[in-house]
């Protein structure tokens, strides 16, 4: 690798970036990471972090009310949104830091420009620069979508914008019906603001167990948010000061602020993959096989770019392999099976393994366990809220092949059940553990009674 600049150049600064630069230094590799926003990408500087420090400000307002139930008395509460945003911006510009400071202690140069290929081994900086490397890794990630255009969709906001507008606003209407929809709903909801979420399909949560998207729902619509599905916005109108906003279904709705989490879509514009070598696939993503390698053979991608799962967690895991497998001398294929994911809503939803819908299409029989109560707390705070939990299970092995929640850390329940699921652990091994009283997730252990059964032959 004499004849090159740099043993790696990563382009893109992002968790899998930084992970994949900072392994392969470790290997001995000469690296260079190029990023022409901020260290930390996607979610370190405007999304899986910043959103969470948002989730957890917006939950106040809810405990505030439930202390009253327990004796508590509260005085009036009010809320300030600069204060907020100014508190979440000093956390990511420190977190922003400890990643520069790690790339720097590994060894890795960091470029602050935009990278772009000019052939499978050169990349241009900005500046005009130019960098020969053995290798390149591809970690641009995925940037906002705004679906197809519609009459004024200048006037909407994405995510992006979310973490930084002036103010709270007194009304939103958020378009999209996933994670970021759903959570930001949930966000604004919680700060006080009117929300009405609109969703074009049949319900939210595309993807997810049936039980989970009508559960949670329900639960939205308690908390006030107003779901509206089966409809898109069709325009958006400035109406000096607020937006009236048209829908496919003739209503209109107005709002003081339009944000559009319709998804993310791969982040490769003008990246110069064409003069590389690099194919996309249909979906515009780039296409890699099992070790993250593209049609270009010295070039990798991981992460949102390739949409494979796109989750902060996969990208860091497929960039630690991609270091593995080049420079550490160990051939080192991610599994992506069996991964657990989370959606911070009100409440919030944990997840691992088969939906009840793949458990069916995939197994000669599928057993399904299902317990609806009140969570302890809710019985004196007066709280109109109910947990979900849910078990696959196949019927013919006895094996859990999937373990959904709604409700209060949901989350940390699903990152330990993924480690059961994984290890193949059955239902009886979940019978055979003495439950923690009183916790809601000794309901994993303590439901009996089959709630479902489904074969496939009968079926057929």
């Amino acid at each position: 690798m004499a004849d090159y600049d740099v043993d790696l150049f990563v382009i893109g600064g992002g968790s899998g970036g930084v992970r994949a630069a900072r392994i392969a230094a470790e290997h001995g590799a000469r690296v260079m990471v190029a990023e022409e926003y901020r260290l930390g990408g996607t979610c370190v500087i405007r999304g899986c972090v910043p959103k969470k420090l948002l989730v957890y400000a917006s939950r106040f307002r809810g405990e505030f009310e439930d202390a009253a139930g327990y004796g508590w008395t509260v005085p009036q509460t009010s809320f300030d949104w600069a204060t907020l945003i100014a508190n979440k911006d000093r956390e990511i510009a420190r977190l922003e830091a400890a990643y520069g400071a790690t790339l720097n202690k590994a060894g890795v140069k960091v470029a602050k420009s935009r990278a772009v290929l000019v052939d499978p081994h050169t990349v241009q900086l900005a500046s005009g620069e130019r960098v020969r490397a053995a290798y390149v890794l591809i970690a641009t990630g995925g940037t906002p979508s705004y679906g197809d255009p519609i009459p004024g969709i200048e006037n909407a906001i994405s995510s992006n914008e979310a973490f930084h507008l002036p103010e709270l606003p007194r009304s939103v209407l958020v378009q999209g019906g996933g994670y970021i929809a759903v959570e930001f709903a949930g966000i604004f909801a919680g700060l006080g603001s009117h929300v009405t979420l609109v969703y074009r399909g049949e319900n939210i949560l595309r993807g997810f167990d049936d039980d989970v998207r009508q559960h949670l729902r329900v639960e939205l619509e308690a908390h006030g948010i107003k779901v509206l599905t089966g409809c898109k916005v069709a325009a958006i109108e400035n109406a000096g000061g607020h937006y009236s906003v048209q829908l496919s279904s003739g209503n209109c709705i107005a709002a003081d602020s339009v944000m559009f989490a319709t998804g993310r879509y791969p982040n490769v514009s003008k990246l110069g993959l064409a003069e590389a070598g690099v194919e996309t696939a249909k979906d515009g993503s780039i296409a890699v096989d099992d070790y993250s390698r593209t049609t270009a053979p010295n070039i990798y991608a991981v992460g949102d770019v390739t949409n494979r799962i796109n989750l902060t967690p996969v990208a860091i895991r497929e960039g630690h392999a991609f270091a593995d497998t080049v420079f550490g001398g160990r051939a080192t294929a991610v599994d992506h099976t069996n991964v657990p994911t989370a959606v911070f809503s009100e409440p919030e939803v944990g997840t691992v393994g088969l939906t009840e819908t793949q458990a069916r299409a995939r197994l000669a029989r599928t057993d399904i366990y299902k317990a609806v109560f009140k969570p302890l707390k809710a019985t004196l705070s007066g709280r109109d809220t109910m947990v979900l939990m849910k078990l696959v299970v196949d019927g013919l092995s006895d094996r859990v092949v999937g373990c959904h929640v709604v409700g209060e850390g949901a989350a940390e329940m699903a990152q330990v059940a993924a480690i059961a699921v994984r290890m193949g652990i059955k239902k009886a091994d979940f019978d055979a553990t003495i439950a923690l009283h009183p916790t809601a997730a000794e309901e994993l252990v303590t439901m009996r009674k089959k709630t479902a059964s489904f074969a496939r032959e009968a079926a057929e």
